[in-house]
C-alpha cells in the first residue's frame, strides 16, 4: 500500500521536525542562555550595606531633597527605599545602635580586595559592610570617591576572592544581548537581562560619563552593580533609570566600564581624579542657531564662553566657535564634548576643529586640569535696579536697552562690553526668548559695548536672515537665534549697503 507507505513517512517526519522544534533550546532560536555565565560570574558580585552616620542620614534619604536630582528620581527612591529599622511591636536587636542598610551592590574589581560601586550607595557611610556569595561579611574601607562619575572605590582584606574579567565598552553594539546581576529591593544576586538600547547618552547629573543605555531592569538596590556582555565581561556599572511614573519602565543607564577602570585607578594609587580641562561653556546647535552660523545642520558644541586663563583661552577659542571634532573624535551634539576632554591626560596636545564665520579653523590646544571648584554651578545672582534714565525712542529688532552701572557689572559677573536690555517689545526679540534684565554681549558675531554699537550693528543687518545673538542670563550665556524682519521696518538707522 504505497499511499499509505507515503503518508506514514510523511507523518513521521513532521513528528521528527515537531520533536526537534520543541526540543530546541532558546538558544537556538535566537535567544540567549544565561545560566551558565551567572552562574561562572555571581562570587564576584556583592551586596553592599553601609551604617550613616547621624549628620549624614539625611542625604541618604529620599525626603533629602536634593534640588539636583529629578523629580522622578526622588520619588522613586521615595516609594522604593530600603527597609530601615523594625515597626513598633517588632523586635529589634538594639534600640540604640543603627542598623546597616543594604542599600546597593559592587563587584570585586581586582583580586587583592578592590571592590567597585556608585559613589550614590556609600555616600555618608560611618562604615561599610560588604557581603560576598558565601554569606561573609566584611568591613570595607573606603579607598576614595569621584563625584563626577558617581564611582567609590573599596577595598576588603579576605582571601579566595574572585575578580571579575574586564570588557571593552567601546566594541559595545546597539542591539547586543547584556544582562545584570545585583540586589534590587534586598533580593540578592537577582539576574535581569536586555539589550544596549544605545550608546554615548549625556546626563546633566555627570557630564563626564558617556552612559551605556539599555532595557535592563533596575532597581533601588541594583546600584552598583555590573552589567555582563555574553563573554561574562564586565562592561558597564549600573547607575540610574529614567522613570515618569517611579518604576522601572525599560531606560536604564550604566557607567562604560573603561571609564569606571581609569577612574578606579587614580583612586588605588592616588587618592583622588585628575582630568583634563579645556575651560569652555557649550550649549547645543539647533535647527536655528545652525542657520545663524552659517552651517549645512545642527552639529557640535557652540561655545558660549571661555573661561579666563584658560588652555581655550590661550590657544584663542572665542565665543561663537563651534567645535566639531576633539582631537579627530567626531561631536554630534554638545553633550559629546565634556566625556571627551576629562579623558584627556593634563599636559596632552589635542586637536580641534572649528567653525568661526562659516569658516573651518584648525586649533592645537594643551589640556589643563580640571579644578572641581570649576565644575560647581554659578551662585544665584543678585538682581540689581537699572538706572533710571529715559529709554531710546527707537527699539531696535523689540528691544530697549541700556548701559551697564560698576554695580550691575560686579552682580552680573559682566567684566566688560555688553549691554542690558530694558524692555522686550515685541516681534524678533520675543521670539528668540530674550527677556528684561538679560545683557546682550555679542550681535551676529560683533562685540556690543553701547546702546549706540547695537543701534549700529542693527542697522547693518541683512533683512531676512537669522543671526546669532548672545545674551548672558543671571550670569551663564548662552547664544539664541534672532530672525531679522524681511523688510526695514522695525530696524531704525539702517544704512544702505555699498
Amino acid at each position: 500500500m504505497p499511499g499509505l507507505r507515503s503518508s506514514a513517512c510523511a507523518l513521521a517526519l513532521f513528528a521528527t521536525t515537531v520533536s526537534a522544534l520543541v526540543g530546541c533550546s532558546r538558544a537556538d532560536r535566537g535567544f540567549p542562555d544565561f545560566s551558565d555565565l551567572v552562574e561562572q560570574n555571581s562570587p564576584s558580585v556583592v551586596n553592599i550595606s553601609t551604617v550613616a552616620g547621624e549628620e549624614e542620614v539625611s542625604s541618604l534619604s529620599p525626603e533629602a531633597g536634593d534640588d539636583q536630582s529629578p523629580e522622578w528620581f526622588r520619588r522613586f527612591l521615595e516609594e522604593h527605599a530600603p527597609p530601615g529599622r523594625a515597626e513598633e511591636g517588632e523586635s529589634e536587636s538594639s534600640p540604640d545602635v543603627p542598623q546597616a542598610e543594604p542599600l546597593g551592590s559592587g563587584f570585586i574589581l581586582w583580586e587583592d580586595g578592590y571592590v567597585l560601586t556608585n559613589f550614590h550607595v556609600v555616600q555618608g557611610a560611618r562604615e561599610v559592610i560588604v557581603r560576598l556569595m558565601d554569606r561573609r561579611q566584611l568591613t570595607a574601607k573606603i579607598v576614595g570617591t569621584d563625584r563626577s562619575t558617581d564611582l567609590a572605590l573599596l577595598k576588603v582584606e579576605a582571601k579566595g576572592l574572585q575578580a571579575v574579567k574586564i570588557g571593552d565598552s567601546r566594541k559595545l553594539r546597539p542591539g547586543q544581548w547584556v544582562f545584570a546581576i545585583g540586589s534590587p529591593f534586598t533580593f540578592d544576586y537577582s539576574v535581569t537581562a536586555g539589550i544596549v538600547s544605545a550608546k554615548g547618552r549625556n546626563l546633566q547629573s555627570e557630564q563626564y560619563v558617556p552612559f551605556i543605555q539599555t532595557d535592563v531592569a533596575i532597581n533601588p538596590g541594583n546600584s552598583g552593580g555590573p552589567l555582563f556582555n555574553l563573554d561574562g565581561e564586565v562592561v558597564g556599572i549600573n547607575s540610574q533609570i529614567y522613570s515618569q511614573s517611579g518604576s522601572f519602565q525599560g531606560v536604564s543607564f550604566s557607567i562604560p566600564i573603561d571609564v569606571a577602570t581609569k577612574v578606579a585607578r587614580q583612586l588605588r594609587d592616588t587618592g583622588k581624579v585628575t582630568r583634563g580641562w579645556l575651560g569652555v561653556v557649550v550649549q547645543e546647535v539647533d535647527r536655528n542657531l545652525a542657520q545663524s552660523f552659517g552651517m549645512e545642520r545642527p552639529e557640535g558644541a557652540l561655545v558660549s564662553r571661555v573661561m579666563p586663563d584658560s588652555p581655550a583661552e590661550e590657544s584663542g577659542i572665542k565665543p561663537g566657535d563651534v567645535i566639531l571634532s576633539f582631537n579627530g573624535e567626531t561631536l554630534p551634539t554638545s553633550g559629546s564634548l565634556p566625556p571627551l576632554v576629562g579623558s584627556v591626560d593634563p599636559g596632552q596636545l589635542i586637536s580641534l576643529n572649528v567653525i568661526r564665520d562659516g569658516k573651518p579653523i584648525e586649533f592645537k590646544v594643551e589640556i589643563g586640569v580640571l579644578d572641581e571648584r570649576d565644575t560647581e554651578a554659578d551662585p544665584e545672582v543678585a538682581q540689581v535696579p537699572p538706572p533710571r534714565a529715559e529709554p531710546p525712542r527707537d527699539a531696535p529688532l523689540g528691544l530697549v536697552v541700556s548701559s551697564l552701572t560698576d554695580d550691575q557689572r560686579r552682580a552680573l559677573r559682566v567684566l566688560s562690553g555688553g549691554v542690558r536690555v530694558e524692555q522686550v517689545s515685541g516681534g524678533p526679540a520675543v521670539a528668540a526668548g530674550i527677556r528684561p534684565g538679560d545683557v546682550v554681549l555679542s550681535l551676529a558675531g560683533q562685540e556690543v559695548d553701547s546702546p549706540a554699537r547695537f543701534a549700529e550693528i542693527v542697522g547693518r543687518l541683512t533683512p531676512g536672515t537669522t543671526v546669532p545673538i548672545l545674551v548672558s542670563r543671571n550670569g551663564a550665556p548662552s547664544f539664541l537665534p534672532l530672525d531679522v524682519p524681511a523688510t526695514d521696518r522695525g530696524l531704525p538707522g539702517s544704512m544702505p549697503g555699498g
